[in-house]
């Protein structure tokens, strides 16, 4: 009788030389890259004018008399910006650090102009070879200045467009509680398709903010990158509760933390509408971003209906949803950023993905609890219910 032996898997061990190994490729690549840079690939002779590329990241008018341009280098060689032209004619400027900028170079260039209050300016930023990059202010009104009465006046509009509307909606819980098991049903689908829509307003607000940075950030690559990692990782974090049932109230929590970085966005665009004076928010747009997000407010409760978490969780979830849009309105007044508004709303659009799937695995026990499939006419209707209401009553607040 032969006695079979089994050994344990050897762990592999990194020596020296194998590490050795691993470098070779970078070492040579090294080489070869440092020969291109020096001798030009050998294509020397056939190279043309330097490839030059500007983004004007922002304009501003701090005073009257002043107008700032801020610009980065976003392309291949320096550039130098020794003229400067306002309305087609030609205007002294000053530039910090300088007029001429490395590679991924920032600076911004002064421009004494007697702007005219609520007029359109054209600027054009010329470089030594005679390439010009043009730049507008499509409203002349001075650039707000941070002080505590404006910063309670962000605050206010903030208010109104975030926490006012998501607590009106969540009023509804008390009739959604009397509600039948397939009126039920209808609400969660319907919450499906106020989500799917908020993903897709997310993503669309995302790349519009993408479109505006630099060439070198990639913005619609960056933003289905970051989008996709979220809903990745929201995902994986789901998967350790394996075994563990999904509570109606961490849905809720979920989709108060999707709809917060969506109306986070909506606070960055209002903020920096009113900063560029180009936002006649009056008391229509209030009113139209009312009836568009009183909407998330049914959207967060309808998880919860079958038992009431306390006023408590209801405050914190309101606070979550609405809160950061007081937070956008605050950052795109007084230090817009299309990069962090990017990535927010990009994060945003992978939440909010995430937490459509897990409403519609409530839905899909619920239609197992009532013997129907998962696509049935309920279902369908309520998800087309909500795409159909995000849709119109986005009427009120596109500008």
């Amino acid at each position: 009788m032969t006695e079979s032996t089994t050994s344990a898997p050897k762990t592999a061990r990194f020596s020296g030389a194998v590490w050795l190994l691993a470098l070779i490729p970078f070492i040579l690549l090294g080489a070869v890259l440092a020969y291109i840079v020096a001798t030009g690939g050998g294509l020397t002779e056939l190279a043309g004018p330097p490839v030059e590329q500007v983004s004007i990241t922002r304009v501003t008018l701090p005073q009257p008399g002043i107008i700032q341009v801020e610009v980065i280098n976003d392309g291949p060689q320096e550039v130098t910006i020794p003229q400067v032209m306002v309305d087609d004619s030609f205007f002294y400027f000053t530039a910090d650090p300088s007029s001429t900028l490395p590679r991924f170079g920032r600076a911004t260039f002064t421009i004494p102009y007697p702007w005219v209050k609520e007029e359109a300016h054209a600027i054009g930023l010329i470089t030594s070879l005679g390439t010009i990059f043009d730049g507008e202010v499509t409203v002349a009104v001075e650039t707000p200045a941070p002080s505590f009465a404006l910063f309670l006046q962000f605050g206010i509009v903030g208010l109104y467009v975030g926490i006012v509307p998501v607590s009106l909606g969540m009023l509804f819980y008390p009739f959604l509680r009397r509600l039948g098991a397939r009126a039920m049903m209808f609400i969660l689908a319907l919450t499906v398709g106020l989500l799917v829509y908020l993903a897709i307003g997310t993503w669309l607000d995302a790349n519009e903010f993408a479109a505006e940075l630099p060439a070198f950030w990639q913005g619609v690559p960056l933003v289905l990158f970051i989008a996709l990692l979220t809903l990745g990782v929201l995902l994986a974090v789901g998967s350790l509760r394996k075994g563990q049932e999904t509570t109606p109230l961490g849905v809720a929590y979920r989709i108060a933390i999707g709809i917060g970085l969506h109306n986070l966005g909506e606070g960055l665009a209002i903020g920096a509408a009113f900063a560029l004076g180009e936002a006649a928010l009056g008391t229509f747009l209030i009113v139209g971003f009312t009836l568009h997000n009183i909407t998330e407010g049914v959207a967060i409760v309808a998880p919860v209906v079958r038992k009431n978490p306390g006023l408590r969780h209801f405050s914190l979830l309101a606070l979550i949803a609405g809160g950061p849009a007081i937070i956008g309105v605050w950052i795109g007044g007084f230090a817009f950023d299309p990069v962090l508004a990017t990535i927010f709303l990009a994060v945003g659009v992978g939440a909010i993905l995430q937490v459509v799937w897990e409403v519609a695995r409530l839905i899909a026990k619920d239609s197992a609890r009532l013997n129907l499939p998962v696509v049935n006419w309920v279902n369908l209707g309520g998800i087309t219910a909500g795409l159909a209401i995000m849709y119109f009553t986005a009427f009120f607040v596109k500008f």
